[in-house]
């Protein structure tokens, strides 16, 4: 199987990066793909996905 580990700091950079380009990269794709299978983050990594989730629903940010 398949391991992906998240970099630590990851969610916090990818979303500052997104909220200023507007745009989710292929890496930050990954990231994503890696941090919502990752069981062990920690309340604020939730909410800063979260928020990267909502933005990109409410279409605030593109995929790019």
């Amino acid at each position: 199987m398949l391991q992906i580990e998240l970099i630590p700091g990851a969610i916090s950079e990818m979303l500052v990066s997104t909220s200023k380009t507007k745009v989710l990269t292929l890496s930050d794709r990954y990231g994503l793909m890696a941090a919502i299978m990752n069981e062990f983050l920690v309340e604020e990594e939730l909410q800063a996905l979260n928020r990267i989730l909502r933005y990109i629903i409410n279409g605030r940010i593109q995929i790019g």
